[in-house]
């Protein structure tokens, strides 16, 4: 008999959501399961469930919510130092790690990947003392993912973005940051729009902005948006749909397992959607560190 804990964020999906975890939970109890939940709070909620978890005797973690969730849940699971099997089930606003995963969304496909047991370790981001799921970004609207209200989110959905992000352009006025970079495979010093670190390829709803990407080849890709004028920065975010982008000349795209990245400038990284501190910091990956359910 299995113990599943369901590690729930009540503010991602509403009521949608809800009806899709009781319907699972169902399933799982008339099969045998011993089911327990928690409902988070505050930040850092998911996370310390997890250690918990990690230090008693749960078989299964089901994280219930968006990527900040899966980010604890993730982050818990490092820290806790057991590798428990967690199955995600979306229920944020962009869901990036479980759409590119395929992770299923109906209740019934989802009860029976557990079910089947089918597993997958896959890598980790690590920025300084913290972790990440998806990806680490700074730079030109970077802020927008945790500048943006629950409330809002959950009404307005991923529109909700789009919104925060046309209110910071006029503040922002595409101003370059000088950064340093340190890698094996880049290192140079250039003025630069954006820089992001992805475990996948789908960032911010974008399917293909890390178009090379792969979750378990223990490397993280780096996409840099060097200094750009306006008609630039257009071609750049037209093709990132097609994944045309990375060819750009002002595009530079490389894989790494260890990058480190100075400046001067107070510039904030947003980490899966959240704050993580500010650079400069040293970004590296943590191979197969998190095992989930895949169908």
């Amino acid at each position: 008999m299995k113990k599943v804990k369901i590690i729930c964020n009540p503010s991602s999906g509403r009521q949608i959501i809800q009806r899709r975890l009781d319907s699972i939970c169902k399933l799982l109890i008339d099969d045998g399961y011993t089911i327990s939940k928690f409902l988070t709070r505050k930040k850092d909620d998911a996370m310390l469930e997890t250690i918990k978890c990690c230090k008693e005797d749960w078989d299964i973690i089901i994280a219930c919510g968006g990527d900040g969730t899966v980010n604890e849940v993730a982050k818990g699971i490092v820290n806790g130092g057991r590798k428990i099997p967690v199955a995600i089930l979306a229920a944020g606003t962009v869901n990036d790690f479980a759409n590119y995963m395929d992770i299923p969304k109906n209740s019934r496909e989802f009860y029976e990947m557990i079910k089947k047991e089918n597993t997958v370790d896959v890598d980790l981001g690590k920025v300084n003392d913290d972790y990440f799921v998806n990806v680490a970004a700074s730079g030109l609207l970077t802020n927008v993912g945790y500048q943006v209200q629950p409330e809002v989110k959950a009404i307005l959905g991923r529109m909700a973005y789009y919104l925060e992000g046309l209110k910071e352009i006029p503040k922002q006025k595409f101003e370059p940051i000088r950064v340093k970079f340190e890698s094996e495979e880049y290192t140079k010093e250039e003025d630069i729009l954006l820089f992001l670190l992805s475990n996948s390829s789908s960032i911010g709803g974008f399917k293909k902005l890390a178009p090379k990407a792969n979750v378990s080849d223990g490397y993280l890709d780096s996409i840099i948006i060097k200094k750009s004028e306006v008609q630039d920065l257009m071609s750049i975010f037209i093709n990132i749909f097609t994944g045309e982008h990375i060819n750009h000349p002002n595009v530079e795209y490389f894989k790494t397992k260890k990058i480190t990245i100075h400046t001067d400038e107070d510039i904030p990284i947003d980490i899966d959607g959240e704050f993580g501190g500010k650079l400069p910091s040293t970004f590296e990956v943590v191979p197969s560190s998190f095992r989930i359910f895949v169908k």
